[in-house]
């Protein structure tokens, strides 16, 4: 199996932290790796510049997006945690999170807003613009 675009872990991604516990980005994407049944090489496909594994850049963009969209916080460099929102959305039972669900919240609107609105500028090492 090839690595799902980053849309396709953002429920799993809340379904992680739905246990309130503070949680590990290393641990999420192992967690992943395993829900989605990926080979060594799957894990270890690299992006196009070399720099990053294709399965780390596309988990990270999907906390990116449910932190920005407030299902999610950050609680350390690396760490997350479920908030009162996104408890409120597994409620819901959603079939999936994606970019279109994640437009109900205008905080991730407003974010989509802001990232289209900024020029295009030489993104750094810790600051990697998505792949797709």
């Amino acid at each position: 199996m090839t690595v799902p675009n980053f849309e396709k872990f953002m429920l799993p991604l809340v379904e992680i932290a739905k246990d309130g516990n503070e949680h590990s980005l290393a641990e999420a994407i192992e967690t992943l790796a395993i829900q989605f049944a990926l080979s060594e090489a799957d894990r270890n496909e690299l992006l196009p510049s070399g720099r990053q594994a294709r399965l780390d850049n596309r988990v990270g963009w999907a906390l990116t997006h449910l932190r920005k969209a407030g299902l999610l916080e950050r609680t350390g460099r690396g760490k997350f945690n479920i908030t009162d929102r996104g408890r409120q959305v597994l409620l819901t039972r959603p079939h999936e999170i994606s970019m279109r669900f994640l437009l109900q919240f205008p905080e991730f609107v407003e974010f989509r807003r802001r990232q289209n609105d900024e020029p295009v500028k030489q993104a750094s090492a810790n600051e990697q613009r998505p792949e797709e």
